[in-house]
């Protein structure tokens, strides 16, 4: 009965450890991106789609397999490669993760506003509630499990119905995945940033470290999970490209100016699509309030046992000054967005590049494991890229001195 019983517990964790990843992704940033692409490139965009979900696991195979068999988290890994890595680390992530999470409130409030036609402001402190009651239930972490699990279906849900009744061309899009009228490498790289970028990219891994889901011996579960994670992404992603293609491809003209995803969930639904977006806007961003709490905070009580005895007060204080940040400026915070998301490029390469060199010539942290060769060699060719996106980031915190 107790192996049973484990089991369940821990195929719980595997479940939740892949919505989370997903989850965190798909926040209102995910949505607007998605739906200005798709307006710009058509069925094109399907090609940038493909082609950065494909990058996007290369980088997670790695990233959730190096954390998975040593059992220690991103930042004690950087620590011991070098010291006070870690820690620098640790401090890009929470930066990071604060300011996106006053974005993700703010989604939260204006989903609620699609939805129900409430206050902002009353919507944005609601949702805050709703985050930290999750992380002061009896059981916090199974409770977190369940939500992003079910939140995340519902998401999925909602939108392949929306693509189902807009009528995109499926054909077309299935040709231009593949080989595509036009390649737009800023769309990849955002997608990609997007998705692996920040403390997204440790989400489910830590999740798995908190379980205890890990060593050599749990690779199989580990690898397969980091997968789906990205699948799950993938899926999302797929679904509200054609739900907003369809509304494209039959001559509707979605503006920039005010909320294209809504006026073309509208337009395909009617008044029941705006009430779809709004569920699924304040789903995305509520999960997202949740993974960047959970995660922003579990770089930091790994330092102190204090801090780990503190660890759900110190969730709920996360939340609670990202919230009071958005109510005070009713608003996300552009300039301090557009810094975060460039700091966000340099916590891909400097973390991931740790990870790599775990994988390569540490395996004393891995417990004697040998690394696979193969998988190396796919994620130094993903570190490359994402290199490439750390040297843009730094052109754009450049950029906001000037």
């Amino acid at each position: 009965m107790s192996d049973t019983k484990t089991t369940g517990v821990n195929r719980g964790a595997l479940i939740g450890a892949v919505f989370l990843m997903a989850t965190s992704a798909i926040g209102p940033g995910f949505i607007t991106q998605t739906t200005e692409f798709t307006v710009q490139l058509g069925a094109a965009f399907a090609f940038a789609i493909l082609l950065s979900v494909l990058i996007d696991v290369a980088v997670q195979l790695n990233v959730w397999r190096v954390i998975g068999v040593s059992g220690m988290r991103a930042q004690d890994l950087g620590n011991r490669v070098l010291p006070g890595l870690g820690y620098a680390m640790a401090a890009l992530v929470v930066f990071g993760g604060l300011v996106f999470n006053v974005a993700n409130v703010a989604g939260t409030s204006l989903g609620l506003d699609a939805l129900f036609g409430l206050d902002a402001k009353i919507g944005g402190a609601l949702s805050a509630l709703v985050a930290i009651g999750i992380f002061l239930s009896k059981r916090a972490g199974v409770a977190m499990d369940r939500i992003v699990v079910v939140l995340g279906v519902v998401m999925i849900g909602l939108t392949s119905y929306v693509a189902v009744v807009s009528g995109p061309p499926v054909v077309q899009s299935l040709r231009h995945a593949v080989l595509p009228d036009t390649v737009d490498f800023l769309s990849i790289t955002t997608l990609i940033g997007g998705t692996v970028g920040g403390y997204i990219t440790y989400a489910g891994a830590h999740r798995l470290v908190d379980a205890g889901v890990t060593g050599p011996e749990r690779i199989v579960e580990v690898s397969r999970s980091s997968v789906w994670s990205l699948l799950v992404t993938g899926l999302m992603r797929a679904v509200l490209f054609l739900a907003v293609l369809g509304v494209v491809a039959s001559g509707v003209s979605l503006s920039a100016a005010g909320n294209p995803t809504a006026a073309a969930f509208g337009h395909a639904a009617g008044e029941v699509g705006v009430r779809m977006f709004g569920m699924i806007l304040w789903a995305a961003s509520i999960t997202s309030v949740v993974g960047a709490a959970y995660t922003s905070v579990s770089f930091l009580v790994t330092f102190s046992p204090a801090l780990q005895r503190r660890r759900t007060w110190l969730v709920v204080a996360f939340i609670a000054v990202s919230t009071a940040v958005f109510l005070l400026l009713n608003q996300a915070p552009t300039t301090l967005l557009v810094l975060a998301g460039a700091l966000n490029g340099l916590i891909l390469p400097v973390g991931f590049g740790v990870l790599l060199w775990v994988g390569a010539r540490r395996r004393d942290l891995l417990g004697g494991y040998r690394y696979p060769r193969w998988l190396l060699v796919i994620g130094v060719l993903a570190w490359l890229l994402s290199l490439y996106l750390g040297i843009n980031s730094l052109s754009g915190i450049a950029g906001l001195w000037q």
